[in-house]
């Protein structure tokens, strides 16, 4: 029997997506206000979900409070009040900060620190319009 899991986390941080080789104009073309030479920021909301077998004892497949210390800890610690762009991070430097790229880093930075779980979903919300979702395909 398998259940699944989703904790919730937020975090604010700043990025811009800006490509080198291209002119300011089509930059401006491609990612438009993302592109601000000062950045931009976001309140990110962070959804976790796991996937396993209720331990008979407990009844949990992880417990909820060491899920959310896990991605305090290591995503939200590590990124909130952050340029995405400048900041040290676990975030490979030579990928765009696009939401789609965030969520792939995010999950494969996660996945390290889950024990008696599998990940089954990692889901970023840029904005209340725009967000990622990635199952580890």
């Amino acid at each position: 029997m398998i259940v699944y899991l989703t904790r919730k986390e937020q975090f604010n941080a700043a990025h811009r997506l800006w490509v080198y080789d291209w002119s300011e104009e089509k930059n401006r073309s491609v990612f438009g206000n993302c592109s601000n030479k000062n950045f931009h920021g976001h309140n990110f909301k962070l959804f976790v979900t796991v996937k396993g077998t209720p331990n008979p004892e407990t009844g949990m497949i992880i417990n909820a409070k060491d899920l959310g210390r896990i991605m305090r800890e290591q995503v939200v610690d590590v990124l909130d009040h952050t340029n995405l762009n400048l900041d040290p991070n676990f975030l490979d430097e030579r990928l765009q900060t696009t939401t789609e790229n965030l969520v792939i880093q995010i999950w494969h930075h996660l996945q390290r620190f889950l024990k008696d779980c599998d990940l089954h979903c990692v889901r970023l919300e840029e904005t209340d319009k725009i967000a990622a979702e990635y199952y580890g395909e």
